[in-house]
């Protein structure tokens, strides 16, 4: 990239906009001097423009606001460029039309532009090419015949880290912005869970959006009448209410609403503390790739279950897994060691959950005896200890897994790799105890595949590593709180209905799912059938992006297979055995690489269960 092909040429040095006149002279051309009220009918149009309320009135693509550095006040905006994303943090004000406008503000950081698009006239940016400490930005336009509202941005440049913002101000006179709408009426609870509350409202005649308060803090913002609060304590009183909002402000708040959430079923480790709904990533922690490294404190707090990719072991059979954090060679960005942890325990506090994850593509674990199953115990636990994580993912991947030819019965393994990993986890439960996390990504040859062939079968010959996993899940389904099989890079698998069904819409994820929560005869044996999971302990796995893996499928095809399972509406060819409205939620590789595609499967999810 070259760097003179950046969005704006360095800009020239800034010239005075008025030439001094004398008073009399400004009497004899009849101008009219800047009084005291005509100065006063200016002001500072940019809402929320020192990031004190978080990201408020503005739309980032990769932001969230620190405590440290700020130029002033108590907070700032941090935004990270990352792939094909500069990082824009905007918003859209009203203004006056061919009027005159100044726009400045502070930033840090290398290749930071501060600009305005919209003006009617000619649309400015300024930047700065290299801000090591705090630098003011100031740039100038006027409004043409006919504009009533600008965008005025921040943002930074591929790949060049993280950038600093603060005080950003547009000052000039303020628009036609009309009036706040009513508040809203009609406020009440419907369904109730251990960790969720249903909320339902009366629409507002010129609402653009409504806010959603808890206890009085604002934890939500959106454009239906309806949300569920997510992420609360069981047996908890808690108070809501509800404003309108357009571009004229925010209403007054309705009446308030209580509801106490319930106790925690007691179901083996299903809930432990997670939404009704949830999201699941991995986060690339020991590594770039394409997608580039994403730290930790820059996670978006829709990510309720964050999995740190990868621990793997020192070799394939010893049992030792480490957990490597990504060197600064290939992650320029990767903050340290210290900040990672503090940034770990700053999610758990909002509510998240950090696992580690165990394998991937490179990592393959084979517990072939008692001392590797002790020492994945052992390992497992100290990096478990070390950074304050939540519990453990199982994505054993190739090779890891696999049945010897007399182990026929998913109920009564005794394959040692599949004998000791049971376990191993269960050791781990027992030593955390029942607010340990446990979650599993195998790939559907290890387990769909599972209802025609297990196994090298009957006669020999068959992949050994055919439904490996089943016994493995069947065995620790009661400390079990996610499954989430990776619907992509896989092969075609027949489904219940006895029909091949392969990548690429809203049908495989249909059809593979519904075998999670149907169950199925294990090779077609009628009289061996792996029982069905709970919807909530079953997540639907996908690749975030076309990079990500094989399978992408388009935000419209996803919300059809959630609509399908959960509603039983937009089923396509394939018939479901039953409708689950708790299904738990999505998972994806990988945050980063969602992030490289403008937060896509992030946003798209927060829609459908805002």
């Amino acid at each position: 990239m070259e760097r003179a092909r950046l969005e704006s040429a360095r800009p020239l040095a800034r010239r005075p906009l008025v030439t001094l006149l004398t008073a009399a002279a400004l009497a004899a051309s009849g101008l009219t001097a800047l009084t005291s009220a005509a100065r006063a009918a200016d002001a500072d149009l940019a809402r929320n423009g020192g990031f004190e309320s978080a990201l408020d009135g503005w739309t980032c693509t990769a932001g969230t606001t620190v405590t440290s550095p700020v130029h002033s006040g108590a907070t700032a905006l941090k935004a990270t460029p990352a792939g094909a994303d500069n990082a824009r943090c905007a918003q859209t004000v009203s203004v006056k039309p061919d009027s005159q406008y100044t726009l400045s503000g502070y930033v840090q950081g290398t290749y930071v532009y501060l600009g305005a698009s919209g003006t009617g006239t000619t649309d400015v940016s300024t930047w700065a090419q290299s801000a090591p400490d705090w630098q003011q930005l100031t740039t100038t336009f006027r409004t043409g015949p006919s504009t009533t509202k600008v965008t005025i941005y921040t943002h930074g440049w591929y790949g060049t880290g993280a950038y600093h913002a603060d005080d950003i101000s547009l000052t000039g006179p303020g628009g036609e912005t009309g009036q706040p709408p009513a508040a809203p009426g009609g406020l009440k609870t419907g369904s109730v869970t251990s960790s969720a509350v249903a909320l339902s409202w009366s629409p507002v005649p010129g609402a653009t959006g409504y806010a959603v308060y808890r206890d009085g803090t604002r934890v939500s913002t959106v454009t239906g009448t309806s949300t569920t609060v997510s992420g609360l304590t069981p047996s908890t009183a808690y108070s809501f209410q509800v404003t309108a909002v357009n571009d004229a402000g925010e209403s007054a708040r309705s009446a308030t609403v209580t509801a106490t959430t319930a106790q925690r079923p007691d179901d083996g480790g299903g809930s432990s503390g997670l939404p009704a709904h949830a999201l699941v990533g991995y986060l690339h922690a020991s590594f770039a790739n394409g997608s580039a490294y994403t730290r930790m404190a820059d996670v978006p707090d829709s990510w309720d279950v964050i999995d740190l990719a990868f621990g793997e072991p020192t070799s394939v059979t010893s049992g030792d897994i480490r957990f490597e954090r990504c060197p600064v060679a290939e992650c320029p960005n990767v903050e340290s060691d210290a900040e990672f942890k503090a940034a770990i325990k700053a999610k758990q506090a909002a509510g998240k959950k950090v696992l580690i994850s165990i394998g991937g593509q490179n990592g393959q674990v084979q517990l072939t005896s008692t001392a590797a199953r002790d020492k994945f115990v052992s390992s497992v636990s100290a990096i478990i200890d070390e950074y304050g994580l939540d519990g453990l993912d199982i994505d054993f991947e190739g090779h890891s897994l696999s049945l010897n030819a007399d182990d026929t019965d998913f109920k009564n393994p005794k394959t040692p790799v599949i004998v000791n990993l049971i376990s191993a986890v269960k050791t781990l439960k027992a030593k955390y105890g029942d607010d340990f996390v446990l979650t599993m990504a195998p790939e559907t040859f290890f387990v769909q595949l599972g209802y025609q062939y297990y196994g090298t079968g009957k006669w020999g010959g068959q992949d050994p590593r055919a439904g490996a996993y089943l016994p493995v899940i069947h065995a620790l389904r009661d400390d079990l709180t996610l499954l989430h099989v990776q619907d992509y890079n896989s092969g075609s698998i027949m489904g219940l209905d006895n029909q091949y069904h392969s990548m690429g819409g809203a049908d495989f994820h249909i059809a593979m799912t519904d075998m999670l929560l149907t169950g199925f005869p294990v090779a077609g044996d009628a009289n061996n059938v792996f029982p069905p999971l709970r919807p909530d302990q079953v997540a639907i796995g996908m690749p975030a992006s076309t990079q990500a893996g094989n399978g992408h499928v388009s935000s419209a095809e996803v919300n059809k297979a959630l609509n399908c399972l959960t509603k039983k509406t937009d089923c396509g060819s394939y018939a479901t055995h039953g409708t689950w409205p708790d299904l738990r939620g999505l998972m994806t590789w990988s945050i980063n690489w969602d992030r490289y595609s403008n937060w896509e499967f992030q946003k798209n999810f927060d829609a459908y269960f805002g």
